[in-house]
């Protein structure tokens, strides 16, 4: 057996705990938990793991300090957001004030001399990089399968993954040529479902997935709902609606929820809501809805009610304007 592969075998091991270990010392938005059925560790093997990495911490094996600026992210992507810290975003301010308690794991860059790749803890990287101070890192040689694992696992300890980011996160995993059985072991889950999640990556246009976002609140069956009316539906109507500005202005789950009915509503015959903004500037917005027999007029903006009751008071005259244009031809 090669140096290696002996390497290799011993990280594969050791992966889980390093990554278990790596659980929120630092405040944290923390998701909705899993299934239980998909819990790659339990409680009390993550408590043991986390043990012997603060015991290995406390004798300076393998810790060290890292130019944040020579660091590049892991080859996959597994969030759909942009990792982005406010002024007063409590895991920015804890590493201000406390420093970074947990190193994340690293790589020499496999391609780029002198460099790193990050196989957990992308926003600890970004934290210090926004603070513009070094990053306690362990770096190890390690494989691209190992790397996958660590970095999945990693997710399944601390803020979830949204259920399309982990369906997102396995297609690409698949379209790099990793095999079901490595994906399963980066997103803690059995084979039926991992082909759920690949399938939903694999029906939602990517366009249509990076515009409506992580959206967290989202799960499972509603994706399945949303890949299901994705398949004959034509896309143009959901492209125009993403495009707009009320669609952009949404939460993540309202985006979502748009999104669905958008296709939903086309099957019963509805058009998509057209948007409608005044020629020579303001802040007014107007969303229309259309249907065989109802049309639905939204407005938007701090004056949105008092422009509202004007409409509403010319309504005769703009109906008698209709009725003699109608008569005209």
């Amino acid at each position: 057996m090669s140096r290696r592969t002996k390497l290799n075998g011993i990280f594969e091991q050791s992966v889980q705990e390093l990554a278990a270990a790596n659980l929120d010392k630092e405040p944290d938005h923390r998701g909705p938990a899993g299934p239980v059925r998909t819990m790659a560790l339990s409680l009390g093997k993550m408590e043991e793991e986390a043990k012997a990495l603060q015991e290995a911490l406390q004798s300076g094996q393998h810790v060290q300090e890292l130019d944040p600026e020579l660091i590049d992210p892991s080859f996959v992507r597994d969030r759909i957001d942009e990792i982005v810290f406010s002024k007063d975003d409590p895991f920015l301010q804890s590493i201000a004030e406390n420093g970074q308690e947990v190193p994340i794991l690293a790589r020499p860059h496999p391609e780029r001399d002198g460099r790193y790749q990050v196989a957990y803890g992308h926003r600890r990287v970004k934290a210090a990089s926004v603070l513009g101070v070094k990053v306690r890192a362990i770096v190890r040689e390690i494989d691209d399968s190992a790397l996958v694992v660590a970095q999945g696992v990693e997710n399944s300890g601390r803020e979830n993954l949204s259920y399309i980011e982990r369906a997102v996160f396995a297609s690409s995993l698949e379209g790099r040529g990793f095999s079901r059985s490595i994906i399963m072991q980066a997103l803690s889950t059995d084979k039926t479902e991992l082909s759920k999640l690949i399938s939903v990556a694999s029906a939602v246009p990517a366009d249509i997935i990076q515009a409506i976002g992580s959206a967290r609140g989202i799960g499972r069956r509603r994706w399945l709902d949303f890949a299901a009316a994705c398949g004959p539906v034509n896309h143009k109507g959901l492209a125009k609606l993403i495009s707009s500005a009320n669609f952009q202005e949404l939460s993540s789950n309202e985006r979502f929820e748009a999104a669905l009915a958008s296709l939903t509503t086309k099957r019963d015959g509805a058009v998509v809501p057209e948007e409608w903004k005044p020629k020579h500037g303001g802040d007014l917005v107007g969303t229309m809805r259309a249907k065989e027999k109802s049309f639905a007029i939204t407005l938007k903006a701090a004056d949105a009610a008092s422009f509202g009751r004007f409409l509403s008071e010319r309504l005769d005259e703009l109906y008698d304007e209709y009725v003699k244009a109608k008569e005209i031809g």
